[in-house]
């Protein structure tokens, strides 16, 4: 299955993720390597929300990786949360049955 994290971004967000974008990336990689997170990116014109998309069999990994990041522990994050996506066409995708 797969579950899409959606970050609802501060308005200075761009200017503010410096500071923590290492980190940010270091989770991204070691949830990546985990065969956890297929996918993820800002939102561009305006880049106010965010969107990653997790494969797993409930949303844990999702909401895992949201608590320990540092764009949401550090403020750039105002809300966050996690959706089952009911994938039918992709690779990876799990059409219902």
């Amino acid at each position: 299955m797969h579950y899409v994290l959606e970050y609802d971004l501060v308005d200075d967000y761009v200017e503010r993720r410096a500071a923590f974008r290492q980190q940010h990336l270091a989770l991204v990689s070691q949830a990546r390597d985990r065969a956890e997170l297929v996918m993820a990116g800002a939102l561009a014109e305006p880049a106010d929300r965010a969107l990653l998309v997790f494969r797993g069999p409930s949303a844990e990994a999702a909401e895992a990786f949201a608590k320990g990041d540092p764009y949401v522990v550090n403020g750039l994050v105002k809300s966050w949360h996690v959706r089952q996506w009911m994938t039918v066409v992709g690779d990876g995708a799990t059409m219902p049955t």
